[in-house]
């Protein structure tokens, strides 16, 4: 609820802003924040939080590869691979209705 209060009133203030400085000031902002956008120190920000970004993707992919291939079997199918895992599956009842 915080979150939307301080949202809702910088739309306020922005509005009220905006509709008192007019266009001109409005097309020096952005013109002003495509300035610091544009610089390197502000690039090479940008591209390191998307190597970062990217990184943790990577990592957060091969997790849930590695858990859904545990969980499911190598073979993509939630069979067991091994025959101790079909023995340990037909005691428990734990067989897929598409294993056969």
């Amino acid at each position: 609820m915080r979150g939307k209060l301080i949202f809702i009133t910088g739309v306020g203030v922005g509005y009220v802003l905006g509709t008192r400085a007019g266009r001109a000031r409005f097309d020096q902002m952005v013109a002003q924040a495509k300035k610091v956008w544009e610089s390197p120190t502000v690039q090479e920000a940008a591209g390191v939080v998307q190597a970062q970004a990217t990184r943790l993707y990577d990592e957060g992919k091969q997790v849930v590869t590695d858990q859904v291939h545990k969980k499911m079997g190598r073979n993509g199918s939630a069979v067991p691979e091994t025959e101790e895992g079909w023995d340990s599956a037909v005691r428990r009842n734990d067989l897929p209705a598409n294993s056969f």
